[in-house]
This record gives C-alpha cells, structure tokens and sequence, in this order.
C-alpha cells in the first residue's frame, strides 16, 4: 500500500509514497543490553550421558538385563497391580521359560515318533501361537495393549508353570503310584491358577470393563493346555 502526497511543483498531481518509508530511520540502540544463555547445563549433559547404553560395556549390559529380567520374575511371584511389566516389556524372559519348559518336556526316548511326547518344536510353537492368538483377541476386544507387552505378560506368567514342571520332574523320580500322581495334580493345579491370577492382573486393566470374560478365558485355556502337557508328562 502506498500513500499519495501532493508534489510541491505541481498542486495537481500527488506522488505514491510507500507506508513503511519513515521505518528505515528507526534505530535500535546499542545501550540495550541482550541478556541470556543459549548453553545446555552441565548437569544435563552429565545425566545424558549416564543413561546412554552406547558406551557401556558388554559385562554391564547383561547385568543391566538379567536383573530387569529378575525383577519382572519377582513381579509374577508376587502378583499385584503393576505397570512393569507393561511399561518396561522384554521377551527375553518368555523366550528363557519356553526354552526351559520345552527343554523339560523332552522324553528320554531316542526314536521321538514311538515316543509320543511333545517334542521341543511342539512345546515352543504351541507356546508362542497360543500368545499370539490370546495378544490378537486382546486387541480385536479394544483392549488398550500393545502386541508386545502382552506378549511379555503372557511369557512372563508361564513362570508358575515352570515351577511346577521342575516340582514334576522331581516327584516322577519316586515310585509311581497315585500318591505321585496327587501330588503332581496338586502342584499343577496351584500354580495354574497362580499363572492366571498373575496374567489378569496385569491385563485386566487394559481390557473394556464388559469385554474382561471375553479376554480372560483364552488366557484360561492357554494356560491349561500347558497345565495338561505337564500333568500327563511321564519320563520314558
């Protein structure tokens, strides 16, 4: 935009002259000082620097996840309302429990096809299909979980399990009688109900509160059908 000025040579004319034409003789004084810091504080840099795992060795890696590792096994020992397992999730731990249930599982025959027992592939494709499946339901139902947190939870909890196939495996090197066989249907029964009140009590949350059947009971299944590949185990 500009504005018409009247020209003194001539009365009848009038020359555009720009808005802004009087700014280019403001000036910002040089006795205002400019105060401020643009530098990042040391001790941000420090703490930065400490939470940063690119430069720690191999030794302290491990360590820092065995023990993240064993703090979440405490969590399922000790079941109650917790977001660890959800916020700071792993499969390091499952992977170690479905290993060692399947590596449990193994029967001592050679020829595996007259064996008839669930071989380690079996043990470990039923696990994680079986946690694929329930984490799939989980969020078809809304659930406000991720694919891998549940997945962490549902391995975390096969914990119980392993217990009592190590608690099995002991029993069956007495005579076999139905003494055994009580006790072995004791302890699976206890730490299949331990499974499944751990499991829901991290997930129940994250559940809608009139779809929480729905969600639970592919838990109960899951978990039973591990119940049961450990009850009817007998070494060969």
């Amino acid at each position: 935009m500009a504005e018409a000025v009247e020209s003194p040579g001539d009365p009848g004319t009038a020359t555009p002259r720009p808005l802004f034409a009087g700014l280019s003789d403001i000036s910002i004084s040089q006795d205002i000082p400019v105060e401020g810091e643009i530098t990042i504080p040391m001790r941000s840099r420090i703490r930065e620097f400490d939470s940063s795992t690119l430069n720690e060795s191999v030794q302290n890696t491990i360590m820092r996840d065995l023990k993240a590792v064993g703090k979440k096994f405490m969590h399922v020992l000790y079941p109650r309302k917790s977001n660890t397992l959800l916020r700071d999730w792993d499969l390091w731990g499952p992977l170690i429990l479905c290993v060692t249930l399947a590596l449990m599982l193994q029967r001592g025959s050679v020829d595996s096809e007259k064996d008839g027992g669930p071989q380690f592939a079996e043990v470990f494709v039923i696990v994680w299909f079986g946690a694929v499946t329930i984490t799939l339901n989980s969020k078809l139902l809304g659930g406000n979980i991720s694919f891998f947190q549940s997945l962490c939870v549902l391995g975390y909890c096969i914990l119980p399990l392993t217990v009592a196939m190590l608690v099995c495996r002991l029993v069956l090197l007495a005579e076999p009688g139905p003494i055994n066989f009580m006790v072995r249907l004791f302890v699976v029964i206890v730490m299949f109900a331990w499974s499944i009140v751990a499991s829901t009590a991290f997930l129940a949350d994250s559940q809608p509160p009139n779809r929480k059947a729905l969600a639970v009971y592919p838990v109960f299944l899951f978990y039973f059908v591990i119940s049961w590949m450990i009850l009817t185990f007998t070494p060969q």
